[in-house]
């Protein structure tokens, strides 16, 4: 896990590289590099995980000088891999080696043979072409500014601030967001210029012009047609992938982690480990409180891990903590995220980086795998919402002028398959749902300087649970079905059964006790700095909420925002 930036077809003298790569540091603190050919320039931070020597450092070439490696992520089967490359004149312990090594042999097509997150780019110094590329899921971020003759990217966004692209809010994308809620965009950021390569694709720019091809057909890998095997095969199939992905996520030289709640998900993880790296197995939890019964889960956690080795951390937000933290954590996203949720997931990361561990698991993924969320037994999915809110409308358009709303995007989402639960979770894979919590996650835990791994996200399990009938995922009471199934070999029934439970924390109660004056203070802010966005009345919303009256809270959480780049 790391920073990359750079650019091609620009001089060296327009862009402020030495600022850029600075600012991405908690990226990777280990060490830093850059590499100027000619009007190219490539830039890493390096978060120090398979190979600590400075051999392993980047950015990286080939014995000929001509192609030069940096890398974001984790190429997990790289030991698989190197066996196949064994032609190949290796210098390094190194997975970022072997992915050097898989393009210099297999060109574009490298792609297909990783198992893995990563973003990366490659500079072919003698063919003077740039070669960008994110992973399926885009668990890696990859951002990227076309300019005139040239291209700029980086993994954050404010690098390519630092770089010189001009800092102007894209007032579509906050229309889109403030209007519908939604925060991931695809290719759209909130930031003017800026765009990011989507999951699964791919970017080649060469003699001043770039074009972009998406690499991961998903609907052709997962096909048309749904399992029609036995239960009992499904399973041994997916059981045995679900123990090598924990497997492949435990390669490391450093210590790990992980991130529990009291859920299914986090449940049949550490049952996984255990599997997987025997019942004496030490390997270090963590989970969050926030002194509020109503929504600790450690009860749950401590009774997982009763019996077992793991030493097990809580990580507590205070209300108290909530101003600065936002305000930091803003910074680092740069972009709308998900509320007091993503802050107490931010404070597991900090504890885990100050206790000395550098590599943390979670359980990401399985909802949009097997129907988890609620409205997937909704009897019109086609309606079913765009995000998970409560109860009550999730936006609140009063807040907004009319006119500014009319500047929102109709998201153009594709429905691929012949059925409408699974162009639903196609939907939360790659629009909604997953690339949101990708973004935020990716975020919180690289401004602690800490790598995560989701071995839920292997593209093999994802592609296999997506094959399967419906009947497998949900029924007019709960969801992901085939996955209770499985856990009934793993974990006790009390906690197999137990209903969902999202990372939850007192937000409506801390907003309308410990927070308010600061909640007040802060949407007022946001309505005197963009009065062409905010409309009079929201007072009176903001107002009618604190005093007790709906649920929604996101409304609020928009303003703060908004806030936030005031």
């Amino acid at each position: 896990m790391c920073g990359i930036l750079g650019f091609a077809g620009l001089s060296l003298e327009s862009i402020h590289t030495t600022n850029a790569i600075a600012c991405q540091k908690h990226r990777g603190p280990d060490a830093t590099g850059e590499k100027r050919i000619d009007r190219a320039y490539l830039g890493h931070n390096r978060l120090s995980i398979i190979d600590l020597s400075s051999d392993a450092n980047q950015p990286m070439s080939d014995d000929s000088g001509r192609f030069w490696l940096v890398f974001n992520g984790e190429i997990y089967n790289y030991r698989e891999l190197k066996r196949a490359l064994s032609d190949y004149p290796f210098r390094t312990q190194s997975d970022s080696e072997v992915l050097l090594a898989s393009y210099i042999k297999w060109g574009d097509d490298c792609l297909s043979h990783l198992i893995g997150m990563f973003a990366f780019s490659i500079w072919d110094d003698r063919e003077k072409r740039l070669f960008l590329a994110r992973d399926r899921f885009g668990v890696k971020p990859l951002h990227y500014v076309s300019t005139e003759g040239g291209l700029m990217f980086a993994s954050e966004i404010r690098t390519l601030h630092e770089m010189g692209t001009e800092k102007k809010p894209d007032w579509s994308t906050w229309a889109t967001y403030l209007n519908a809620g939604l925060t991931g965009h695809l290719a759209h950021t909130f930031w003017s210029g800026i765009q990011s390569l989507p999951a699964g694709h791919h970017l080649t720019w060469q003699d001043g012009t770039y074009h972009i091809t998406r690499w991961y057909d998903f609907e052709h890998a997962v096909g048309t047609e749904t399992d029609a095997r036995s239960d009992a095969e499904v399973e041994e199939e997916y059981l045995s992938l679900l123990e090598q992905s924990v497997a492949f996520r435990f390669r490391a030289d450093v210590p790990l982690g992980v991130n529990l709640s009291g859920g299914l998900d986090s449940s049949i993880l550490m049952a996984l480990i255990q599997r997987v790296r025997g019942i004496n197995d030490d390997t270090r939890a963590y989970t969050f409180v926030c002194g509020h019964p109503d929504y600790d889960e450690l009860p749950w956690v401590e009774a997982m891990l009763a019996g077992s080795h793991h030493n097990l951390t809580p990580c507590l937000l205070r209300a108290e903590d909530v101003p600065t933290l936002h305000q930091m954590v803003s910074l680092h996203q740069s972009e709308p995220y998900g509320g007091l949720p993503t802050l107490a997931y931010q404070q597991i990361f900090k504890t885990a980086s100050d206790s000395g561990c550098k590599v943390l698991l979670d359980g990401q993924g399985m909802d949009e795998q097997w129907a988890g969320y609620d409205y997937y037994r909704h009897t019109d999915l086609v309606q079913a919402p765009l995000i998970q809110g409560t109860r009550s409308k999730i936006v609140n358009e009063g807040c907004y002028q009319p006119d500014f709303l009319l500047q929102a995007r109709t998201p153009n989402i594709a429905k691929p398959f012949s059925d409408p639960l699974r162009n639903l979770q196609f939907r939360d894979l790659f629009y909604t749902k997953l690339p949101r919590a990708l973004r935020f996650n990716d975020r919180i835990s690289m401004m602690h300087s800490v790598e995560l791994r989701e071995p839920f996200l292997d593209h093999r399990l994802v592609e296999l649970a997506f094959r399967q009938p419906a009947h497998r995922k949900i029924n007019e009471l709960e969801g992901k079905l085939f996955l209770r199934r499985i856990a009934q070999h793993l974990i006790p029934e009390g906690v197999r059964t137990a209903p969902k439970r999202p990372l939850q924390t007192p937000q409506r109660e801390w907003f309308r006790g410990a927070l308010r004056d600061w909640i007040i203070a802060e949407t007022d802010r946001a309505a005197r700095r963009f009065p062409e966005v905010v409309h009079p009345s929201f007072r009176q919303h903001v107002d009618q909420y604190l005093m007790g009256h709906g649920d929604n809270s996101f409304f609020v959480w928009q303003l703060l925002s908004l806030a936030a780049i005031a």
